[in-house]
């Protein structure tokens, strides 16, 4: 059995009082997958079923379109993304062993989540502040300049925000 069947939903998840704020039309069923993955940080299995069901699409669509955007994911991620920039500017300025310290720090490969669901890490194409270069988000907090060396303490700065 794959880890995206076996993680449970959030107890306060309430996937019909979800569905009750569209219309069963399928033009929102990115809408409804963006709220299902920001609910429950991945869009399990059981969802996907549920929601073809209530816009009337076969599961293939709703699973092509689960699968098509990387900002949806069918195993969970952590409470925290961390992004690394690995456009040329970044990348030219030491992305890769700013990546190279993520991954050490973390003990995950770029994809991965920790295994107290605290951090899931992945590699973007440009997060658009090459002045920046080398450029990692965490939530979309942008940290510029970055290098190895900074990593750690950017973490553990993170890791103790509520």
């Amino acid at each position: 059995m794959s880890r995206c069947c076996e993680v449970p939903l959030p107890p306060a998840f309430d996937l019909e009082a979800l569905l009750r704020r569209y219309p069963p039309h399928p033009r929102y069923l990115l809408a409804i997958l963006q709220d299902v993955q920001s609910a429950c940080r991945f869009l399990p299995r059981t969802v996907l079923g549920r929601v073809a069901e209530y816009l009337r699409v076969p599961e293939s669509r709703v699973f092509g379109v689960a699968t098509f955007y990387k900002a949806l994911s069918l195993t969970p991620r952590g409470r925290k993304t961390v992004k690394v920039c690995m456009g040329t500017a970044c990348h030219l300025r030491g992305a890769p062993k700013v990546l190279e310290a993520l991954e050490a720090a973390l003990g995950i490969r770029s994809g991965g989540t920790t295994e107290d669901g605290a951090f899931s890490l992945e590699t973007v194409n440009c997060l658009g502040a090459c002045a920046l270069a080398p450029v990692v988000t965490v939530e979309d907090t942008p940290y510029g300049t970055m290098s190895p060396a900074k990593v750690q303490a950017m973490l553990e700065e993170r890791d103790h925000e509520a």
